[in-house]
């Protein structure tokens, strides 16, 4: 059951000290660099809205006002709390959309 050549893929194994490694360099790529740059933007902004959309759900199926708790009473517990959260849902959304 070896690995097999397939262009245009180049294979290399690298080996370490406890482990080995296999690397896939593409040698084409698959969009041009303006295509590409658009799906970044895209994705992005996709992704932040996304990100804000989840925060604000958060905030409004929880008891109290965690904006309010941020900013106007400098809660650091709840800024804690918020920035969990937005990585939580970005974390989910990276998954999401990489799939």
């Amino acid at each position: 059951m070896g690995l097999e050549l397939e262009l245009p893929f180049l294979w290399y194994g690298i080996v370490g000290r406890h482990m080995m490694s296999l690397a896939i360099i593409p040698l084409f790529a698959q969009h041009s660099l303006a295509e590409g740059l658009g799906l970044f933007v895209v994705y992005g902004l996709a992704g932040i809205l996304l990100a804000v959309a989840g925060y604000k759900l958060f905030d409004k199926l929880t008891p109290g006002d965690l904006h309010r708790e941020i900013f106007e009473q400098k809660n650091i517990a709840a800024a804690i709390l918020a920035g969990s959260v937005i990585l939580g849902v970005a974390m989910i959304l990276s998954a999401a959309m990489s799939s």
